[in-house]
């Protein structure tokens, strides 16, 4: 006999067992990775039987698409939120948006590799195609009204910038860089990079 629910989880989730289940996935993911996130293994954390989550996600591809859909939602809100108040000035915008991304993948690595699993996540997914559209949307517009420079398109520019922190934060999750401060403005390196970025693009 497999383990009984756990009474608390489910009072918990009564009514809404796929909140629950994506929660208890996030748990799992934040702790152990995303190779230790399964369908058993959510069941169990979240305290259900085993095949509570088929009635939610057909496999773990829908499952972890779910996840990823959830992690790239709360993103588009906090930028939201911090853009609601972030100042006017152009550059500090573009400052403030790729902070974030850079803080959020070296704070939470296990959640930021996720979003970029290819292999692991259904690109086919609408909901997911439109959180990634609107992360990614938010940037190049930023891009487009700093006016980083006029002999390519928006888009370029953007993807330049995005591929940049991607590849910043890649190579200091796998221990490749080390946090460093720039000896001339003595700023951090992390925060300096977009800040040559921006000089270099600038009209």
């Amino acid at each position: 006999m497999g383990p009984m629910p756990d009474p608390k989880r489910d009072t918990y989730h009564h009514g809404d067992l796929r909140h629950a289940i994506i929660l208890s996935a996030l748990e799992i993911l934040d702790a152990d990775g995303v190779d230790a996130v399964s369908i058993r293994a959510v069941a169990r954390r979240a305290g259900v039987s085993h095949s509570a989550p088929a009635n939610h996600f057909r496999d773990r591809g829908a499952l972890l698409t779910a996840l990823a859909v959830h992690l790239f939602h709360a993103l588009n809100e906090k930028i939201e939120s911090d853009f609601a108040s972030a100042p006017s000035n152009l550059r500090e915008r573009v400052q403030s948006f790729t902070r974030m991304l850079i803080d959020f993948g070296l704070k939470q690595p296990n959640r930021y590799r996720l979003l970029w699993r290819r292999d692991l996540l259904d690109d086919t997914d609408g909901q997911l195609q439109t959180e990634m559209d609107t992360l990614y949307d938010r940037l190049a517009d930023e891009i487009h009204r700093v006016g980083v420079g006029k002999r390519f398109d928006r888009d370029t520019y953007a993807v330049a910038l995005w591929s940049m922190v991607h590849g910043y934060v890649s190579l200091r999750l796998d221990g490749n860089l080390e946090s460093r401060i720039d000896p001339r403005s003595g700023t951090k390196r992390q925060d300096a990079i977009i800040e040559a970025f921006l000089d270099a693009f600038a009209t």
